[in-house]
């Protein structure tokens, strides 16, 4: 689904694993979570440098709150960056601990813009909300070493779609 106000040539969309996933699991001060924050914001920057100001996260736990962190970050930082929070339904966050629940409405709040992918819960609506952030993006970003998933469709997806596809193994 085409969303008329982004131009896909100038916006990168993200995909990445949740903490279940990630050798660190949920502990952030772990030396490998900060590389690969400090990653994602070094890739966000020549992003940039190469033109792309529109920044879309896809807003799960884990790799998503960090991109969603370092996008904002870049906003900061350099001139007409906006970021985008695509919302699968709006009972995302409903089941989440409250630390992560409370980060998460801080983020979408700090973010420019919000697209709600279904009001309701639905089987298909994580699907749903990746294809439309490749749908709307010449470059994806994904934090993937070849685990099942989300994360896997996602990149798949977007090769089919021809996106420019920047793996970090976590």
């Amino acid at each position: 689904m085409r969303n008329p106000r982004i131009n896909k040539e100038t916006t990168c969309c993200f995909s990445g694993y949740r903490p279940s996933k990630l050798p660190w699991k949920e502990d952030e001060t772990d030396v490998r979570c900060i590389a690969l924050k400090i990653k994602l914001y070094d890739i966000l920057e020549a992003l940039y440098e190469a033109g792309i100001r529109h920044f879309i996260c896809g807003m799960a736990t884990g790799s998503d709150m960090y991109f969603c962190e370092e996008a904002l970050k870049l906003r900061d930082d350099r001139e007409g960056v906006t970021v985008e929070a695509a919302i699968p339904c709006e009972e995302q966050a409903a089941k989440w601990d409250e630390k992560t629940r409370n980060r998460y409405f801080r983020l979408v709040s700090e973010c420019d813009f919000e697209s709600m992918i279904s009001r309701q819960y639905t089987s298909d609506c994580m699907l749903k909300r990746n294809m439309y952030m490749v749908d709307n993006s010449s470059v994806l970003v994904a934090v993937f070493d070849g685990k099942l998933g989300g994360t896997m469709h996602t990149v798949n997806y977007a090769k089919k779609q021809g996106l420019e596809i920047i793996e970090i193994a976590p």
